[in-house]
């Protein structure tokens, strides 16, 4: 386990927030720890594959084709994190029954459909959200003017205006805002490790809850590269089904450079100058995560140790 000051950082750890727990992915396992309604707190381990298909390796470092893999398969490794919270979640309300139970239902439903909407967001959230900024722009500006730069602009300020709202909205209802805390609990973590302090809940929380490897940062600048990529001449359109057309065509190539793009922003971020290349995904994330309790940090630490054990049992000889 991460006790000792002196432990630097080896590896590059990610992770998710689940419904009142949080994932972390190490080299050798996946490890969920959830908090249950009578304080406990409950693990779901899943170690990784020893052997990997040698055609999936190799696309694993190939620049802008390594990110469409890896959110792929990270969004098919999430979801069995977060059917087990959900599972966990729903099997404590249904023990606790009460007048309140249709209602925590319905609540659980909704939080079920974010979450997932989250983990899919590269592939089936990010297809809405590419598609209906592309047709509603079209719709309010066609014949308005001829600059496509023009037209492509107000397509990602309708894409951003429609996030922000989005995030705004789910926000607001509590079950959403306690997985945004799970959110902030896990980026306070993975800084705190890769400052290689010593992983106490009162350490940890000195950190910020913001972090420049987050997925939040990725929708921000799948939106910047978007714009600059459809502007290109070769992608002009006449009507607005061949737009969305196009954008679906060039989904995967946005998404391949928005993830080096985030890369280069994260390994520049201590770089004089270059650091405010992080920003708009900084900001987003003031909507998408938000200030952990004592307690949820003391999930992320227990799901973040157990990780870090088992990786070093799991670890090929």
């Amino acid at each position: 386990m991460v006790n000792g000051l002196a432990e630097q950082p080896t590896s590059i750890y990610g992770g998710q927030a689940v419904i009142e727990g949080v994932m972390f992915a190490g080299r050798n396992v996946h490890v969920t720890a959830v908090r249950r309604k009578n304080q406990e707190i409950a693990f779901f381990e899943v170690p990784r594959k020893q052997q990997q298909n040698r055609l999936l390796s190799i696309l694993k470092r190939i620049p802008f084709v390594r990110g469409i893999v890896g959110i792929v398969e990270s969004s098919a490794k999430g979801s069995q994190h977060l059917n087990f919270s959900a599972e966990t979640y729903a099997e404590d309300e249904t023990d606790q029954g009460g007048a309140d139970k249709p209602k925590e239902k319905w609540s659980l439903s909704m939080v079920l459909g974010v979450a997932v909407v989250g983990a899919l967001s590269f592939v089936f959230g990010k297809l809405v959200f590419t598609t209906v900024p592309a047709f509603l722009e079209g719709v309010l500006f066609e014949g308005v003017f001829n600059s496509m730069i023009l037209h492509n602009l107000l397509e990602g300020v309708i894409k951003i205006a429609l996030l922000l709202f989005y995030l705004w909205f789910i926000s607001k209802t509590p079950l959403i805002k306690r997985l945004f805390q799970y959110h902030g609990a896990e980026h306070k973590v993975i800084s705190a490790y890769e400052a290689g302090v010593d992983l106490t809940v009162e350490n940890v929380q000195r950190f910020t809850r913001l972090h420049y490897r987050c997925g939040s940062s990725f929708l921000v600048f799948t939106v910047i590269v978007g714009v600059v990529l459809y502007s290109f001449p070769i992608f002009h359109w006449d009507t607005i089904w061949e737009r969305i057309w196009i954008r679906i065509a060039l989904l995967p190539v946005v998404i391949g450079i928005s993830y080096e793009v985030l890369r280069w922003t994260n390994a520049a971020r201590d770089i004089p100058g270059l650091r405010v290349l992080g920003y708009p995904g900084l900001w987003l994330q003031l909507l998408t995560t938000k200030e952990p309790t004592d307690d949820q940090v003391a999930v992320s630490i227990a799901s973040f140790n157990r990780m870090r054990e088992l990786d070093r049992e799991l670890r090929p000889v």
